[in-house]
């Protein structure tokens, strides 16, 4: 049935017309997410200490990284589908996210935790994860944001916050990104969404 809301919406030619905008500003987010990974990878210079990491014994963590950002795309899926009309404002707003933070991992090049775990480089994640795109965690910050935008769904907005607490701890214990990625994280994921609300405004109102 949400399936069917879901196909409902697109012969409304409006709609269609955001909703594909919505993946186009997304897939050049991703496209520029991915070059500032390669340039932060490439230009990294040393590690520093982090009172964290420092005291925290590195845990692999490598299958609930991976398999866990999976799963988080599926969850956003899922509650994206339980309110069609709201979906053109998730995806602009999951572009902004993804924009921002490659602006960020291009100001400042630090390079991993020297204990970091290593992640699989042949596998799709590859893609969206790079050794040197440490500030901020998008691991923490995107089940935040989601959050904020499910906000009026308890149920949701609990899941999203969970594991967006979760992930904190996945990437701090396998010594992914510094404790600064992870906590600002949650500070700047909420000034995105207060962005996103004011420039994509028509399209939250319409998912309303």
């Amino acid at each position: 049935m949400i399936g069917l809301e879901f196909i409902r919406s697109f012969k409304d030619k409006a709609y269609t017309r955001r909703f594909l905008l919505a993946w186009l500003l997304l897939l050049v987010a991703l496209v520029v997410n991915y070059c500032a990974g390669i340039y932060a990878d490439r230009v990294a210079s040393n590690s520093v200490t982090d009172i964290i990491l420092d005291n925290v014994p590195v845990v692999d963590v490598d299958g609930i990284f991976i398999y866990g950002g999976y799963a988080l795309i599926a969850c956003i899926v899922l509650a994206g589908l339980q309110k069609p009309n709201r979906g053109p404002f998730i995806v602009k707003t999951i572009a902004l996210f993804y924009v921002t933070r490659a602006i960020f991992a291009s100001l400042t090049h630090i390079a991993p935790f020297p204990s970091h775990i290593i992640i699989d480089p042949t596998g799709f994640s590859r893609f969206f994860n790079f050794d040197g795109q440490l500030f901020f965690s998008g691991h923490t910050g995107l089940p935040f944001l989601m959050a904020l935008v499910f906000w009026d769904n308890k149920r949701v907005r609990i899941s999203f916050m969970v594991l967006s607490g979760v992930f904190a701890v996945v990437v701090l214990i396998g010594h992914l990104h510094y404790s600064i990625d992870v906590f600002s994280a949650f500070f700047i994921t909420y000034a995105i969404y207060g962005i996103a609300e004011q420039i994509f405004r028509k399209d939250r109102e319409l998912g309303l």
